[in-house]
C-alpha cells in the first residue's frame, strides 16, 4: 500500500476519532458540556492527536530506516568481483533499483507476472526482451547476480511495505481506542492536547536544527574525503581552476571566490540603493494610492523565474553592454560578463531589499517621527537621523538576505557571466561563481569517489563559511550601531 493511501486512512481514522471522542465526552456529561473539565472539542482533539501523531511518527521512522536496511542487505548479495569499490558498488545498486522498477512497471502493465519473474534465472536474454517491451533498457554489462539482487530487492521492498502498512494502521487504531478509553468527565483533555501541541512544536524546531546539522555534517564529511585526495593548500590558495576527469586536475578555489564576490558586489551595488530609496519613498513620501500600486509591481520582480532573468541577461543586457560599453572602451567583445550577470541579478534582488526595508521602516513608531518634527527637524532630517537608525537592524537583515540570494544564484551566472574561472578586475570579462562549478562538477556520468566530483562538497562548505562570516559581520555592525543609538 502506498504512503499516500496509508496517510489517507489514518486521516479518516483521525476525523472519526474527533467526532466520536466529542460525542463520548458529551454522553459522559449527560449532554451538559459545563460538567466536563475540558470543552468537548478538546476531547475530540485528543482523539485526533492520539490517532495521527504516533502513526505518522512510526511511518516516518520506518521510511528513514528502510533504505539503510535495504542497501545493507542487497549489497551483501552482490559479489565482491562485481562491486570491487564504493564507486562501482554505487553504480551496481543504481542498476538494481532501476531493474526492480522496470520489473514493477512490467507487472503493473500486465506484461509480466510474478511467476514469470521467478522463472527468470539463468538467461538474461529473455529478461532484456521482456523489459524492452515496457521501455526499460537492460545494459549488456548487467550480470546475473545483479538481476537476482533486483528480484530480492523487490521482494524485500514489497514485504516491508506490507509490514509498514500493518504496523502504522495498528498504531493508529491503538491510539484511537486509547483516546476513547481515557474520556471521562474529569479527564483533562485540554492539558493533554496542549502538551501534545507543545511537543509537536518542539519536534518541529528540532527537525530544523537537525537538518542544519545534517547538511553541515554531510558537507564536512565529504570535504574531508576530498582533502584526502587533493592537497588543502593547493585548493584554498590555488589560482587556477582546471578540472580534468581522469587525473591531472588543478582545483584552486580563488578564481571562483573572486567571481562570486565580484558578481554579488555589482548586484548589491544595484539593488541596495534602488531598493532602499524605493522603500523610503513608499513608506515616508508616497500616498496610499501610489503605494498600493507601486509596491506590488516591485514585488513582482521576486516572482519571475531565474531562468527568465538569465535569458534576459543573455539576449538583451549582454549585447547592449558589449556594443555600447565594452567594445567602444576596448574592454572586451563578449556579451557574457560579470557586469551583465551583476546588473540582472541586482534587478532580481531589489524586492528583497525594498519590501523588507519598507516593512521595517513602517514599524518604527510614529511618535519618534512626531518628536523629531516637533523639535524643528525637517522630514528628510527625521528620516536620516531618526527613522533609519531605528530601522537599521531590519535594513541590514534585508541587505544580508539580498546578499545571500545573490551569492547562491546560479542560472543568471551561467547565462550571463559564462563559465570561465579567472582572476580579473575587468567587469566586462566572462567569469564564473562557486555555485556554477558545484553544478558542473556533479553533472554527468562521473565517478563519485574522484577528487573532481568531491570538490563540489568542498566548494559548498566554502560557500557556507563565506555566508556565515557575512552573518557574523552584519550582526557585529548591528549591535555596535544599536549601542550607540540607545
Amino acid at each position: 500500500m502506498s504512503v499516500s493511501l496509508i496517510s489517507l486512512i489514518v486521516v479518516i481514522l483521525a476525523v472519526a476519532g474527533f467526532i466520536l471522542a466529542r460525542r463520548r465526552a458529551l454522553a459522559h456529561s449527560g449532554g451538559d458540556a459545563r460538567k466536563l473539565h475540558s470543552l468537548p472539542q478538546y476531547h475530540g482533539m485528543t482523539g485526533v492527536l492520539f490517532t495521527v501523531v504516533p502513526a505518522f511518527l512510526v511511518m516516518i521512522l520506518w521510511l528513514l530506516v528502510q533504505p539503510i536496511v535495504f542497501e545493507n542487505r542487497i549489497t551483501a548479495m552482490i559479489p565482491e568481483a562485481t562491486a570491487a569499490d564504493d564507486a562501482t558498488r554505487t553504480l551496481v545498486m543504481a542498476d538494481v533499483r532501476r531493474l526492480a522498477a522496470g520489473l514493477d512497471q512490467a507487472v503493473s502493465q500486465g506484461k509480466l507476472r510474478e511467476a514469470d519473474i521467478e522463472g527468470m534465472r539463468a538467461d538474461l536474454t529473455d529478461v532484456r526482451g521482456r523489459l524492452a517491451e515496457v521501455g526499460v533498457a537492460l545494459g549488456s554489462n548487467v550480470q546475473q547476480s545483479v538481476f537476482q539482487a533486483a528480484k530480492a530487492y523487490r521482494l524485500i521492498r514489497n514485504t516491508s511495505s506490507l509490514l509498514m502498512t500493518g504496523v502504522v494502521l495498528a498504531t493508529a487504531v491503538a491510539g484511537f481506542f486509547y483516546a476513547m478509553s481515557r474520556i471521562s468527565v474529569d479527564y483533562r483533555a485540554r492539558n493533554v492536547s496542549e502538551r501534545f501541541m507543545i511537543g509537536l512544536l518542539a519536534l518541529a524546531s528540532l527537525v530544523a536544527v537537525l537538518t542544519t546539522f545534517g547538511i553541515v555534517f554531510s558537507l564536512v564529511f565529504e570535504t574531508w574525503h576530498f582533502f584526502t585526495l587533493y592537497p588543502p593548500f593547493d585548493f584554498f590558495f590555488g589560482t587556477v581552476w582546471s578540472p580534468r576527469f581522469g587525473g591531472g586536475s588543478t582545483l584552486g578555489i580563488l578564481p571562483l571566490i573572486w567571481g562570486t564576490l565580484y558578481v554579488s558586489f555589482i548586484a548589491l551595488l544595484v539593488a541596495v540603493p534602488i531598493g532602499l530609496m524605493s522603500a523610503i519613498y513608499l513608506s515616508e513620501y508616497a500616498s496610499k494610492r501610489v503605494r498600493t500600486v507601486v509596491k506590488p509591481l516591485i514585488e513582482i520582480l521576486a516572482g519571475i523565474p531565474t531562468i527568465v532573468y538569465g535569458l534576459f541577461a543573455l539576449i538583451t543586457v549582454g549585447p547592449l553592454l558589449r556594443d555600447y560599453f565594452a567594445m567602444p572602451l576596448g574592454l572586451g567583445n563578449s556579451s557574457s560578463s560579470v557586469m551583465t550577470a551583476g546588473l540582472v541579478m541586482g534587478i532580481m534582488v531589489i524586492p528583497f531589499v525594498s519590501s523588507l526595508s519598507d516593512d521595517i521602516i513602517n514599524a518604527v513608531p510614529q511618535s519618534m517621527r512626531d518628536g523629531s518634527l516637533a523639535v524643528g527637524a525637517t522630514q528628510s532630517e527625521t528620516i536620516r537621523k531618526v527613522v533609519l537608525p531605528a530601522a537599521l537592524p531590519g535594513v541590514v537583515g534585508a541587505i544580508l538576505l539580498a546578499a545571500s540570494r545573490a551569492i547562491g544564484e546560479t542560472m543568471i551566472v551561467v547565462l550571463g557571466a559564462g563559465a570561465a574561472a579567472k582572476l580579473s578586475l575587468n567587469p566586462f570579462e566572462a567569469m564564473t561563481t562557486i555555485t556554477v562549478k558545484i553544478v558542473s562538477q556533479l553533472t554527468g556520468d562521473t565517478e563519485f569517489a574522484s577528487a573532481e566530483t568531491l570538490v563540489a562538497f568542498a566548494l559548498g562548505l566554502s560557500l557556507f563559511v563565506i555566508t556565515l562570516c557575512l552573518n557574523v559581520f552584519a550582526l557585529y555592525i548591528v549591535r555596535k550601531y544599536r549601542e550607540q543609538y540607545e
